[in-house]
């Protein structure tokens, strides 16, 4: 029963993170926050799929990149500084 229940789970996860996945890519054209709903169809998928997971990871890191004070981790560097 337990194989039968994974399998009931993964395809589910596929239908649901697939969906949510194509919303956001057609919303890169049309109206709709497209940068959004995209990283929640990966996440989604990422449940139960390692590529998804490697895509979630690779588009986390390249957003950090893009931000202002971007090495100084996910807080942005927020913690207190020493040296008073």
């Amino acid at each position: 029963m337990g194989l039968i229940w994974k399998s009931a789970r993964r395809a589910v996860v596929a239908v649901v993170g697939s969906t949510v996945l194509a919303l956001g890519v057609a919303m890169l054209v049309l109206p709709g926050p497209a940068v959004v709903v995209i990283p929640i169809g990966l996440g989604i998928l990422a449940t139960e799929f390692v590529w998804a997971r490697r895509y979630l990871r690779r588009m986390r890191d390249q957003v950090n990149r893009l931000r202002p004070g971007s090495g100084r981790g996910v807080d942005g560097g927020s913690g207190a500084q020493g040296g008073d």
